[in-house]
């Protein structure tokens, strides 16, 4: 445990960003997992979504949005064409 007053103001902002942080990208799987499993374009509007705003508070990397994107559109082209 920290013993500077600075230290302890900071363990207690760290703790608030990690729980911030966890919800945010709990809740971004949750969306992903439901857009694969029942890919609609509500869905991956919602994940889409979900994604960006996770590479905007730097929680994934800008590449990595870009993959689940592109997967969840490569699963909703295949279901349109069939």
């Amino acid at each position: 445990m920290p013993v500077i007053r600075s230290a302890k103001k900071k363990l207690r902002k760290d703790m608030k960003r990690t729980i911030a942080n966890r919800n945010t990208k709990v809740s971004m799987k949750q969306t992903i997992k439901k857009a694969a499993s029942h890919p609609s374009i509500d869905t991956l509007k919602n994940a889409f979504s979900a994604a960006d705003k996770a590479v905007k508070k730097h929680l994934i990397h800008k590449n990595k949005a870009a993959r689940i994107k592109s997967r969840l559109a490569k699963l909703l082209s295949a279901l349109t064409s069939k």
